[in-house]
């Protein structure tokens, strides 16, 4: 049984060095926004190895720059890495019924999108030590990355920091082009939410509500509108 974990440990490192290095390049990116939220490279650093979420951690930090409380801090990150429930609630279904508690806990504290979809591509059962060993190299990516990049925000020049940060703009992108280029609705639901958080911070009244409270509003209604405009349908597995 050990020799199936270590097994197991040293495959989950393999295949998290290619997620470690992206995680690092965008950590870098990241530690940009959290210097200019005030924090420093160890702050910033541990923040990043306590919350391994490129949206979540984002969101705190603009929190934490617009001076916000901690109720918006903790609704901003509940609404940013609520999709990390339904994940955790998916890959729990990968373990025999045997797995401790305790292991479950522990893999639940780095379900991220990438070890995600590793994870629940495994033939068979998961063993939490493949989960481990993609842990050990991509959540030290992740903060080493932010740490380093709050350093070189302190020495490079302002400008070339300020490009810098467009780069984190640049994996938001990334991330919602592609579903946007596939399905209309959610193109329109981007555009939608833009438009939104402009007429939010030029209306009066609304451009008073912190910027952290704004985006949990604007979160919540825009995707309980689409959840209830289109409702995902479910696929009966009978008549497949």
């Amino acid at each position: 049984m050990k020799g199936d974990n270590r097994r197991c440990f040293v495959r989950g490192i393999r295949d998290g060095i290619p997620i470690a290095l992206g995680y690092f390049a965008v950590g870098f990116t990241l530690g940009i926004a959290a210097k200019g939220a005030g924090l420093t490279a160890l702050q910033a650093a541990i923040a990043s190895f306590t919350n391994n979420a490129s949206a979540g951690e984002y969101a705190g930090f603009t929190v934490i720059r617009t001076g916000g409380s901690y109720l918006e801090m903790a609704l901003m990150t509940l609404v940013a890495n609520a999709r990390y429930l339904l994940m955790s609630a998916a890959l729990s279904q990968k373990f025999r019924q045997d797995i401790p508690f305790g292991h479950r806990c522990l893999v639940a504290y780095d379900v991220t999108d990438e070890i995600f979809g590793i994870c629940v591509s495994v033939d068979g059962y998961l063993n939490p030590f493949y989960a481990y060993g993609a842990m050990a190299v991509a959540i030290p990516g992740w903060s080493l990355g932010t740490g380093l990049g709050v350093m070189m925000g302190n020495i490079l020049p302002a400008a070339v920091v300020v490009a810098l940060s467009v780069g984190l703009y640049g994996m938001f992108l990334a991330v919602i082009i592609p579903p946007a280029r596939k399905d209309r609705f959610i193109a329109t639901l981007v555009l939608l939410s833009m438009a939104c958080s402009f007429l939010f911070s030029r209306t009066p009244y609304l451009s008073r509500i912190s910027e952290g409270m704004r985006m949990i509003l604007l979160t919540v209604a825009i995707a309980g509108a689409a959840s209830v405009l289109r409702p995902i349908q479910e696929v009966d597995s009978d008549a497949a």
